[in-house]
């Protein structure tokens, strides 16, 4: 049974790809993701304000006394907040090529241009075989215009795309005005591979403490209802390679996003809550079903269930969401 599949010009064992998360500060994790069956790695994230406030910080030692900006340093987070520095992740990605053979995709998270032009070229000289753009973007201004924010994406990718010649997939959200219209520029730009979707963590109030505070949660398999509509109406449409992020927990989940037209299938809460391991856990369900439906290869799969190859192609649209209304049926209490 052929599991292999392609993504950013790459051939991986399977589709399953441990997607940035804490897992893999560690080495030995990304050992154990190789000897569990990932077919590649994407390292955790290096934070634009991470670039900064190493910037800011040199600058200022490199002024203290001259009282040029006493307050400017409070402007970032502080530096205990982050779990390694810009030179830490070079070195970190060199260290991960040098244990494993499978892919190390690099991931850089941020809004802006910024410098992520520099840390991409130092990220493909240590070694990095693909390098991840998560733009993490919450727009609050609201005189900022949706073509001003969608124009920051595409100069981001452009800018990434000049800078480096390995290949360079762009995680995005679900919140633009026409999504469709978006992944289509975003590939005319030089996106190889989209990212659907990163999940914005939404923050809470503490109310003994009366503060706002991070609140992490994890996804469970009815996340990737989004993504997985979204990757069978893009299937056929773009260039770019469609890869699954959010819900995907069972080998079930993984191969409902294959058909919908995914080239790999990511995984993060699924290994938070169960280990590493179970990545053996969910091949083990995609080959045991594929055998018991006579699928020879996930190419075989992929995009059968797209929305250009599906029966009924409005399942996608408004269409399905009438049905679903007009036929639930609630629930009758005596």
């Amino acid at each position: 049974m052929d599991l292999t599949t392609t993504y950013l010009g790459m051939k991986l064992r399977s589709p399953l790809v441990p997607s940035a998360s804490p897992l893999s500060e560690d080495i030995d994790n990304i050992q154990r993701m190789e000897e569990a069956g990932a077919a590649a790695v994407v390292m955790h994230s290096l934070f634009e304000e991470q670039l900064l406030l190493e910037r800011y910080e040199l600058h200022h030692h490199l002024t203290q006394g001259t009282e040029s900006f006493p307050e400017a340093l409070t402007y970032f987070p502080d530096s205990m907040s982050f779990r390694v520095g810009p030179e830490t992740y070079l070195a970190h990605i060199q260290k991960a090529k040098q244990k494993v053979s499978i892919p190390i995709i690099a991931s850089l998270n941020g809004s802006s241009v910024g410098g992520w032009i520099n840390y991409a070229q130092q990220i493909q000289q240590a070694g990095a075989d693909a390098l991840e753009l998560n733009i993490y973007y919450v727009p609050t201004d609201i005189e900022l215009t949706s073509n001003e924010i969608e124009q920051t994406y595409l100069d981001i990718v452009r800018a990434v795309k000049a800078a480096v010649t390995i290949p360079v997939a762009v995680k995005l959200s679900p919140y633009f005005t026409n999504t469709a219209n978006m992944a289509k520029r975003l590939d005319e730009a030089g996106a190889d591979a989209l990212v659907l979707f990163n999940r914005f963590y939404q923050p809470d109030i503490n109310l003994n403490l009366l503060e706002v505070e991070p609140n992490v949660l994890l996804s469970t398999p009815q996340s990737m209802r989004l993504p997985l509509r979204w990757i069978a109406i893009l299937y056929g449409h773009i260039h770019a390679d469609l890869a699954a992020t959010s819900g995907i927990h069972r080998g079930e989940d993984a191969l409902k996003m294959l058909m919908a037209g995914a080239k790999i299938t990511m995984l993060c809460s699924v290994l938070l809550r169960h280990g590493i391991n179970h990545i053996r856990v969910i091949e083990q369900e995609m080959r045991q079903w594929m055998q018991e439906h006579e699928y020879e290869s996930v190419q075989q799969m992929q995009g059968s269930m797209s929305q250009k190859h599906c029966p009924n192609p409005s399942a996608f649209e408004r269409a399905q969401y009438m049905r679903s209304l007009t036929t639930y049926q609630p629930i009758r209490f005596s």
